[in-house]
């Protein structure tokens, strides 16, 4: 287990405290293992046989001394000490006990921001009053409580709420109050945090299953279409010719014909020939009556069409 000397994450702050009033003292410290903690006045070690009436704590690396009453003799310098295996550290503030009051004042106040996502803000007031007023940071009019995320910083009289990454929810209005005995005053801002531009997305076009069903159909029913297109059927009396059209098929030459037909009926035939030159299946027939059908090709001798 790796050790690590003590450290004041937040040292104690200095206390201008109203005779009567109360007074406290904290500090954050943080160390490997977890240190022991002291008190001092003066640089005499305090206790509750010392000093009657404090209150003193330590829990989760923060360090609390508290006075209930002050008094002119409570006056003076306070200290905490911590120590471990790996070292120590030592932080002092004053305690001024006075009659005289002043309400709280803002020296500096609050500062409207606008930042982008994802950057630390820093929120700062400086504010004066006897006693030294409470100090709370607010959001929308709920506290803020001091976190890892939203930590609550005191250097004299500079309060600080530091926003360690910034994210548009954490965008509204905030305000810090200073409280004491003798009056409040309050801050407020508003922080408008900016979102990342979001880069628009090349549209892809969606394909459902029904669609390709569909086209697959579509594809089907020309095909079948085409296949029954390429066979025709022509009815000449009692007889019937069936013409097969092949795709890309190289034409036929028609066979002269053998024996003497009627003039007027080859001329016939043969005009619709020179349109379809494709080759016909010869089907035997009785003899036909002249037709106009651009797919018959020729006439054989007995007046079988061909």
């Amino acid at each position: 287990m790796s050790t690590q000397a003590p450290t004041f994450t937040q040292p104690l702050q200095s206390v201008v405290a109203l005779e009567g009033s109360a007074a406290t003292f904290e500090a954050q410290i943080s160390g490997s293992p977890v240190p022991e903690v002291s008190w001092f006045r003066d640089g005499q070690v305090l206790s509750t046989t010392t000093l009657p009436g404090i209150q003193i704590l330590f829990s989760d690396g923060r360090a609390v001394l508290r006075i209930p009453a002050v008094t002119a003799a409570h006056s003076g310098r306070f200290s905490v000490r911590a120590t471990n295996g790996a070292g120590q550290a030592t932080s002092t503030a004053e305690l001024l006990v006075t009659v005289e009051t002043a309400p709280p004042n803002f020296l500096q106040r609050l500062q409207s921001l606008t930042v982008r996502q994802g950057s630390q803000v820093r929120l700062d007031v400086r504010v004066t009053g006897i006693p030294t007023p409470a100090v709370k940071f607010y959001r929308e009019g709920a506290e803020i409580q001091s976190s890892a995320d939203f930590r609550i910083l005191q250097d004299g009289d500079l309060y600080t709420l530091l926003i360690a990454e910034a994210f548009p929810e954490d965008s509204g209005t905030y305000s810090v109050t200073a409280t004491n005995n003798s009056g409040r005053a309050t801050s407020t801002a508003e922080l408008l945090v900016q979102g990342e531009e979001a880069v628009p997305a090349k549209k892809l076009k969606t394909v459902s299953t029904s669609q390709i069903s569909a086209s697959q159909s579509r594809v089907q029913r020309v095909e079948t279409s085409f296949q029954a297109s390429t066979k025709r059927e022509i009815h000449v009396g009692e007889g019937m010719i069936t013409q097969h059209l092949a795709h890309k098929t190289p034409p036929r030459v028609p066979p002269k014909p053998t024996s003497k037909s009627p003039p007027s009926y080859v001329s016939k035939v043969t005009a619709g020939r020179q349109q379809s030159p494709s080759p016909v299946r010869h089907v035997k027939g009785p003899t036909p009556t002249p037709v106009r059908y651009a797919n018959v090709i020729s006439v054989k001798a007995g007046g079988h069409l061909n």
